[in-house]
């Protein structure tokens, strides 16, 4: 589990254009990593939506978002695609980097079996110190986007 002011754990992602993405890419700005049950899902699609157009709130803080979900990369290229979403979102088909997260739902709305994301928020500083977290165990609801940004706004 990820705690406030600990260094976040390190990753190896695949993005949704097939490239490898590690943490370390991020390394040197502030990094907004968004964990998220699923692709084409409607919160899913609200909330990365209300994420793409709050970008130059995002821009003017000198924030890095990032998506991440356990979606395959093909279908986070398309839900990108379809939606104009103007940021990285990574492929977690493994699950091992939402468990190192502690962002992973195990029998995902009582489905024996069934795991995907949590819906998650973790504020990164240019280290990669987590300054901020915030995890829901209700895929329904969604962050609180005005706090994101003044938490953003305090380092």
């Amino acid at each position: 589990m990820v705690e406030v002011n600990s260094k976040a754990p390190d990753f190896k992602l695949i993005d949704s254009n097939l490239k490898q993405k590690t943490l370390a890419d991020y390394k040197g700005h502030k990094t907004v990593l968004l964990f998220f049950p699923g692709a084409f899902t409607g919160v899913c699609t609200k909330e990365m939506c209300t994420i793409r157009d709050s970008m130059s709130k995002f821009n003017n803080l000198k924030a890095k978002v990032v998506g991440i979900s356990v979606d395959q990369p093909f279908s986070l290229a398309q839900f990108a695609k379809e939606n104009n979403l103007n940021f990285d979102l990574l492929s977690d088909a493994t699950r091992e980097v939402s468990k190192k997260y502690g962002s992973l739902h195990q029998d995902f709305v009582n489905v024996p079996g069934l795991t995907a994301s949590k819906r998650s928020v973790f504020l990164l500083d240019g280290d990669g110190i987590v300054k901020y977290k915030w995890v829901s165990d209700n895929p329904g609801v969604e962050p609180n986007y005005a706090e994101i940004e003044k938490e953003l706004s305090k380092f």
